[in-house]
Order: C-alpha cells, then structure tokens, then sequence
C-alpha cells in the first residue's frame, strides 16, 4: 500500500473538559480533566470512563480467557493478536482516507481487519503449533507460546516498521453527546455496547447452539466427546480462531482511540493476563467483571494519583489474589465456561 501512515499522526490533547487522546497507554484512550472538579461532579465521568475503559479491556482478556477454557492452553501470544488486528484496521481505514474513499467504509474495516486476522492466523496458528501443545506440560504451553509472541512481534515490526499508526475517522464520525454536561464521545459509548453484546453472543453461543454445546462436551470430557463422535479437532479450530477474532476486534476498535504502535502487543499481553487471573482462568463472567474492576482501578488512578495509572491494575490484582487465589469466579477444580 502506497498511503501515507505518518498521516495518522495522533493529535495534541484537547483542552480541559474536552476528550483527551492518551499518548502510550492503549487501553485508557480518553478521560476528562475532571481533577479540576470536585470529586461529586466527577462521578459519571468516572463511571462512563470507566466501563470505556473496562471495554477495551475486556475484548483483549476474554479471547484469552475463551481459548483457555476451551483447548486448556494459555497463549501468550495473544496481545500479539491484538496488535496485528489493530495494525491491519488502521492500515484499511488509512487506505480509505488516501484514496478519499467513504468514510463510513471504516467501520466495516474495523469488523474485516478482526475476521481477516482470524481467518488467516486461527487455523494456521492451531494446527501447526497449539495443537502440538496439547496434553504437555503448562511450561512446553507457555514457552511454544511466547517463541510465537517474539515471532509475530518481529512480523510486525518488517511488515508495519515501527511507526505509529492511526486513524480516528471511525471516532470523528460518530459525534459526540453530553452526559451530565459533559462532552462524550459516541464512540466511547459504542465500545461498551460492543463489549455487552459480545458478552451476551457469547453466553447465547455456548448455551444456546448446536456448537456451543458440543464445546462444552468437549471442555466436560475430551475423551467422552470423541467416543461419541465429536470432531473435537474442529472444535479447537474454531474456538481458537474465536479467540483470535476477539483479540484482533479489541485491537481493530482501540485503534481510532490511540493508534497502533509497536510494543502494544506486550502491553496487551500483560493486562490481559491481570484480567484472567482477577477474574479466573476460563471465565467469561469472570472476565467482564474482572475487566471493569481494572478499568475503574485506571480510571480512579488517573483521576486521583496518576503516578500509579500504570500499577493500578496490578495492585488491584494482587489485593483480590490475597483474597481469592484462583480469581473471583475460579476454583481449584472447576472447568466450565
């Protein structure tokens, strides 16, 4: 492609009480000056920051979380993931704008970039190298892996250099509404709407559909579902490459907010993995809940310590470990989704 990507060079912060764009941090893209305010007027600023926030959030964590439940394998090469959907969505939507095209063009590239990125690296990743991890070890897991997370890194950094990238278009032609008259931006609202449906899809996917029952036979008892006929490979395929499409989707939809760059990957990776343990290893619930804990833990840092914005969702981790050591919905023996 023969487009410009210092275009999508990120604008200066806008003035107190309008949208700030963040500079590094992916995941907390916008929040309002409202230290200037008293802490009363703050609230639904706080809370509507919050849940923008936890959304982001969430799509990074509960791919991860799906793909644990279901193939018992922790990936970290999942921010990667994120990363590359994120960078393919700023690349279309930058292409768009080159030539000038619809605007409204964007948001579907936005969904194309996360089904794109899933269709290509879902069974591919699965089936040449996830699927030699099966029945090893947690350590053989992780360590296969993070050699792909260094892997796809690497892929990156050839195929995208290390510029930024970023286009807001999607962000710009949403608008704006007051909300406790504050300014908001629209797109700060779609993001979390988008974030409940996929919780909804999700929990209607597995309860309520020929393939969500089968992968829960498949998660219940490997062995039982292949006795009566499951193709539990195909099974693998598709929730891996669900997970992936979710990665990719966070990645597509934080990209209007704060752009792309590289090292996003890693920094997804970690917070991904805070939310999973927050909330417990292979829990959707538990991913959703965890993930507006750690997006108020950001949010209430910025707004009253923003030396610890970076800490915050550890901190908040390390105190509910302390409490519940396998997460708020996990436990030593449980296996559901």
């Amino acid at each position: 492609m023969d487009f410009d990507a210092d275009a999508g060079v990120r604008e200066e912060p806008a003035e107190a009480g309008k949208l700030q764009l963040g500079n590094n941090s992916h995941q907390l893209a916008f929040f309002y000056h409202v230290r200037r305010k008293p802490m009363s007027n703050a609230i639904i600023p706080l809370l509507v920051d919050s849940l923008a926030s936890a959304a982001l959030i969430f799509f990074a964590a509960v791919g991860l979380t799906l793909v644990f439940s279901v193939l018992r394998v922790l990936n970290v090469a999942h921010g990667s993931l994120y990363s590359i959907g994120g960078y393919v969505a700023a690349s279309i939507c930058l292409f768009i704008a080159s030539r000038q095209l619809n605007p409204y063009l964007s948001f579907a590239a936005l969904f194309f970039s996360a089904v794109f990125v899933a269709v290509i690296f879902g069974p591919l990743i699965e089936r040449s190298l996830i699927r030699w991890t099966y029945g090893k070890s947690e350590a053989v897991q992780i360590l296969v892996t993070f050699g792909l997370f260094l892997i796809l890194e690497d892929l990156q950094r050839m195929t995208f250099g290390v510029q930024s990238f970023y286009e807001d278009a999607p962000m710009r032609l949403l608008g704006t509404s007051s909300i406790g008259g504050i300014v908001y931006l629209n797109y700060q609202i779609a993001l979390i709407a988008m974030a409940l449906l996929v919780v909804i899809g999700l929990r209607l996917l597995i309860n309520h559909t020929r393939l969500g029952r089968l992968t829960t036979a498949v998660v219940t008892d490997r062995e039982m579902a292949q006795s009566i006929g499951i193709d539990t490979n195909k099974i693998f395929i598709l929730a891996f490459s669900l997970g992936v499409f979710l990665a990719a989707l966070g990645g597509a939809l934080a990209t209007p907010t704060s752009g792309v760059a590289p090292g996003l990957g890693a920094d997804t990776m970690v917070l991904a993995f805070a939310v999973a343990a927050i909330g417990g290893l292979g829990q959707i619930e538990g991913a959703a809940v965890a993930s507006l804990i750690v997006g108020l833990a950001r949010v209430l840092a910025i707004y009253l310590a923003p030396s610890l914005d970076a800490v915050a969702p550890y901190l908040a981790m390390l105190a509910v470990l302390l409490i519940r050591p396998y997460g708020l919905f996990g436990s030593m023996t449980a296996r559901r989704i």
